[in-house]
């Protein structure tokens, strides 16, 4: 039996990217527009803000500890201070420089590519593109054309990466060539169209099937490597944001949730919205977050 857990309420403004740390037994994720990162150590319940001064849509760990962050200034090398501020420097910028551009969605393959997904802050024309940084800290564009790059993940076989299009209701798949870090055959995997809710972030687990949170549609849904809607959960608040497995067996799936996207007079009705969420009893193990190859 499934159970749900307020694991802390921040609120965040838009909560987003949370990742396992396997090493440190933490899970870290962001508030995008605070900006800000967070860490908590489930074994006391405390939870640590780091301070950023760009807008964040995601992050990959180090190996030292540090972090790669993706970023409204374009990838950003973050180094988290006891303070809680942080030291970050530019490292590659591949946006234009339209401030409304920012980097969004993002995840390292298990060669250490990070790989992630750009929007338009105003949704306006489809100018989401999806970039790969590798060690030698070149962003290099691999697609385009989507509203807003989203919800990638990769199968535990390392042949398929998945990248959602939220706006365009549309989660896509491509063959994915983890030698030489290429994609083909992009094609439709699972729409929302029908169904409430829009897939944002997501991961796969170890049977392959992709777990995602429904951002407007208050659940977080469960699909087959078919592409066939599993399961769908209920969760206590309107606008969960993305899914990570953590917990010492990595089966424990933490989700992160926005305020921000509810009007003032919704907000009684969902007091933990902008919290972060743990569900519990699902019967599906992850795969541990790769580190971003050193240089």
């Amino acid at each position: 039996m499934t159970s749900i857990t307020l694991v802390h309420r921040t609120p965040d403004r838009l909560g987003e990217g949370p990742q396992w740390n396997v090493a440190q037994q933490c899970l870290y994720w962001v508030d995008a527009f605070a900006p800000a990162i967070r860490r908590l150590d489930p074994a006391d319940g405390t939870v640590r803000s780091f301070a950023l001064h760009d807008d964040i849509g995601s992050f990959v760990f180090c190996a030292d500890g540090s972090l790669i962050g993706a970023t409204r200034a374009g990838f950003q090398h973050i180094h988290l201070r006891e303070d809680g501020g942080t030291d970050c420097s530019v490292i590659a910028d591949p946006l234009a420089r339209d401030r409304r551009l920012m980097l969004n969605d993002g995840k390292c393959d298990r060669k250490g590519r990070y790989w992630c997904a750009s929007l338009h802050s105003d949704f306006i024309g489809r100018q989401g593109e999806l970039f790969r940084l590798g060690s030698e800290m070149v962003a290099t564009r691999m697609d385009g054309g989507f509203i807003v790059g989203n919800g990638i993940a990769f199968s535990p076989d390392d042949t398929r990466m998945y990248l959602a299009d939220s706006r365009d209701e549309t989660v896509w798949v491509y063959d994915f060539d983890i030698t030489r870090g290429d994609l083909a055959g992009k094609r439709r995997f699972f729409s929302t169209a029908d169904i409430e809710g829009r897939v944002d972030g997501a991961t796969c687990d170890t049977e392959g099937n992709y777990w995602c949170a429904l951002v407007h549609g208050a659940a977080v849904a469960c699909v087959s490597p078919a592409g066939k809607l599993i399961e769908r959960i209920a969760v206590p608040a309107r606008h969960p944001t993305m899914v990570t497995f953590g917990g010492p067996k990595l089966d424990q799936l933490y989700v992160t949730t926005a305020l921000q996207m509810l009007p003032p007079a919704e907000q009684a009705l969902w007091p933990q919205a902008g919290g972060l969420l743990r569900i519990d009893g699902l019967g599906a193990t992850g795969i541990p977050e790769p580190l971003f190859a050193a240089i």
